[in-house]
Parts: structure tokens; sequence; C-alpha cells
């Protein structure tokens, strides 16, 4: 196993070696959603990102404490609730429960803790009154804001300080009297209609930037190891969050690391409502399974563009099929020789690969390139009679390993894809008809072994099965 990993850092711009603040122990943050309507499959590539790299952090030996949030009050959950005539709250939790039912439906297993938002309100008040304290916030007429000259390192993981034209965030806060055009809301004074919670400095409602820092302080304090989320909350969210939390504790950095997923597109095109092109995560799941899902997102590499298309899909339904075939094949198997050193050298270097590739930057096309550069080999060591059992047993636990990570393999079908007990008495009548020379019953017994779905093939070692 590598005795180190190596991670892309958006606040360095460099792949940096983790290390964790307290020995093996992990904390890590991860924005979830805003629940005001169905996650659409951008969102679930995120979750299913850091609960594959939790699950591998989890392998290599850390002790890993995977807390996020839940935006349950915002300006987003509000308007939709006008529209469709329901309370924000009601509307809120609704949206919460598919989102919890979705990353079920996805095999995400590794969070910690859901922290929601407005069960957070008094960390959140504490924030903004030491942010006031200390000089980085002033009230407007319709909230307090973080004045952002205040803070020198404002900017500093994304490399800018102003909104460009491409940015895909909608939820930029808007008042005439802000002293920077950056500027934005940490406490929104109470509007007719709207849900509020008493404060010190007045009746109202968290920002949209401010709930991460409370909830990370409350469970981590002001620094913790690593910081997670889509691209596009680079910014102004996530610098949003440097600031405030940085500017009120003195502590740099808030996180040591910054790991960002992609962008994901679909048939080539940005995903938008208005393109008519948003694929829920639930409508995803009726065409796929969570594990053609979690497939074709963990192949990919985890900060690089991604895109949905129908070809892409039949790829990966594909290469899924051959692992699948090749680990029926092999917890099927039975054999009496011996691997040659050589061989046993070869599929240790493809497994070591594979291990390599995972913790230089958790690059899954590299290591999943080393898994079917295996599969070809091994397939050739069986074709030849040249697999022993013992080889084969360790390649089956490497896949097991492989799995836990990213839940790619439904294990329960290849239970259900068990030799059936009418075909191994039909491969054992074979071989009797074979030993007493009776090779038209011996084809015979053949034809009916294919009906079944299986052909046979005939090594030193006996015969051995094959799904067509």
């Amino acid at each position: 196993m590598p005795k180190s990993i190596k991670v892309y850092n958006t606040l360095t711009g460099e792949k940096d070696t983790l290390k964790p603040l307290k020995g093996k122990k992990v904390n890590l943050f991860v924005c979830g959603p805003t629940v005001y309507d169905f996650l659409h499959i951008g969102n679930g590539r995120t979750y299913v990102l850091f609960d594959n790299f939790v699950k591998y952090l989890k392998h290599m030996g850390y002790t890993v404490f995977y807390l996020q949030n839940i935006t349950d009050i915002d300006d987003k959950i509000i308007m939709r609730a006008r529209e469709k005539g329901v309370e924000a709250k009601d509307l809120a939790r609704a949206f919460e429960k598919t989102y919890l039912e979705d990353m079920k439906s996805l095999g995400v297993t590794s969070v910690n803790k859901y922290a929601r938002a407005t069960d957070y309100i008094r960390q959140i008040t504490s924030q903004v009154t030491r942010l006031m304290e200390k000089g980085f916030a002033y009230q407007l007429e319709d909230g307090i804001y973080f004045e952002i000259s205040k803070f020198k390192g404002y900017g500093k993981l994304s490399g800018r300080t102003a909104l460009q034209a491409e940015d895909s965030v909608s939820r930029i806060d808007y008042a005439k009297d802000k002293r920077n055009r950056g500027d934005f809301c940490v406490w929104k004074y109470e509007m007719p209609g709207e849900p509020s919670w008493p404060a010190p400095f007045g009746r109202g409602r968290p920002g949209w930037h401010i709930e991460d820092t409370a909830i990370t302080e409350k469970f981590f304090g002001p620094q913790y190891d690593i910081h997670g989320g889509a691209i596009d909350l680079v910014f102004p969210h996530h610098e949003a969050e440097i600031t405030q939390m940085e500017a009120l504790s003195g502590k740099k950095p808030l996180a040591k690391y910054w790991m960002h997923g992609g962008f994901l597109t679909v048939n080539g095109q940005k995903m938008a409502k208005s393109g008519g092109n948003m694929v829920p995560i639930r409508d995803f799941l009726q065409r796929y399974s969570k594990e053609q899902m979690r497939f074709w997102i963990s192949k990919s590499l985890w900060h690089s563009p991604l895109d949905y298309s129908e070809s892409t899909m039949i790829e990966i339904r594909s290469s899924l099929e051959r692992i699948e075939e090749f680990l029926w094949k092999l917890k099927n198997y039975k054999s009496k020789s011996k691997t040659s050193l050589e061989d046993i050298k070869t599929i240790k270097n493809y497994i070591n690969n594979d291990w390599e590739a995972l913790a230089d930057d958790f690059n899954t096309p590299q290591a999943f390139a080393h898994v079917f550069d295996l599969i070809k080999a091994v397939n050739t060591l069986i074709s030849q009679d040249a697999l022993g059992n013992k080889e084969a047993k360790e390649i089956v636990k490497f896949f097991d390993q492989i799995n836990k990570i990213f839940g790619i393999i439904n294990e329960a079908k290849l239970k259900k894809q068990a030799i059936p007990a009418e075909v191994m008495q039909l491969v054992a009548q074979r071989e009797e008809f074979r030993k007493n020379l009776e090779w038209q019953k011996a084809d015979g017994a053949r034809l009916e072994i294919a009906k079944y779905g299986y052909t046979i093939e005939d090594t030193q070692n006996g015969p051995l099965l094959k799904k067509l």
C-alpha cells in the first residue's frame, strides 16, 4: 500500500500530501443541498465522489468524520414555497426527505452527520455578533453585511474578488448602500410572511454563507482538514466561508485542503432548467442501476468535467458487465494448477499500481485502467490453465476491497448468478460420457447446458463453465 496520499488542493493549486491536523483523523465538511427541489445528477456526482473518497480514506486506515449541512432556509426555498402555496418549513422538510432517499438509493452511506441550518441558529447569531464586535460587519436597512475590504485575504481561494459572467451561482446579495460590491449578507432582517428567528441585533434569518462556518465551528472548531463541494461554489460561497471564519478566529487556513468536483454536462451542454436538460437523480435511476451511476461517476477524474450521454452509459454498462462476468468466473473457478512466480508478480503489480493511482490525487481513471489490465491478464491465465486457486481468491478479495470503496458491483446479483444445480449435474454427466467415449451423449449434454445460458470449455484441469 502507498505510504502517502496526494490530493489536488484548490487553495494551493497543487497536489498536496494529505497530512491531517491530528494524526490519521480527518474532519471533512461538504456543502449539502438547498432543499427546495429534487436533486439532479450534478449534485449526485458531488455526493458519490466524496462518498468514494471517504470510504477510500477509511480503507487506508484513516478515521473520518464526514459532516454535511442541509440548507433548509434560503431565498430559493421561500420563493418556491410561495409558488406552491405552502409553508417554507414544510417544503424544506419534504425535499430534505427526497434528498436522503436519493442518497440511500445511490448507496451514499459515509456521512456521519447531516446538520440542518435552522438547528444552529444560536451558533449563527453568535458568529454574526462576534463579526460585528470585531468590526468586520455593518448594518443596513435590510440586514447585516460582511465588509470584504476589512479582510486582506479575500479572494485567495478563487484568485478574484468579483463575480464573473460565467459564474453559475445566483444567490448574490444586492443592496444599494453596500460599502463594497462584493459585501455579502450574514443576517437578513425579518420580512412579512418569511420565517425568522430572534437575535440580539434584530429578528431575521441567516445569510447563505454563514450557516456553514457556524456548523463547522460547532463540530470542528475554527480549523479542520478538508472542505469539499462542487466547483461552482468556489466563488463566492467558499470564499465567503474562509473570510468569515478566519476573520473571527485569526487562524489560517479555515480548511487545509479544498477539494472541488468538476462540472457535469449533458450531451456536451451545460445542465440547466432553462435548457430543459436537467436530469433528476430519481429519473436517472429509473433507467440505470445505482452501480452503473456510481461507475460512471467513479471512472472520471474527480476534478475534471464529466459528460452524460446515452452512448457513454452504453459503454459504462458494457464495462460493468465485463467486470461482473470476470468475477462470476473467478468465484466459480476451481483448478489443480499453480500460478507461476512470474505471473504472481504480474498480478501483484497490477494491484499495487491500482492503489498507487488512487493515492496520487485519487486518480480513478488510471486505477480502473489497471483493473481492466488485470482482468485481461487473468483471463489469459485462466484460458491457459495457469491460474492457481490461491491467486484467484486473492484477486476476488481485491475486487471486494474496490467494491467497498466504489459500490459498483451488485453482490446480490452475482450471488443469484450462482451455477444452478441442474447445470452442475449436466457437467458431471458430460464428464462421465467423455470418460466412456460417448461423444454424442457428451455433445447432447453440452447443448442442454447451453439452454441454461452457459458454455463449457475443456481444460487439463477439467471443464470450465462460462456464461453466454
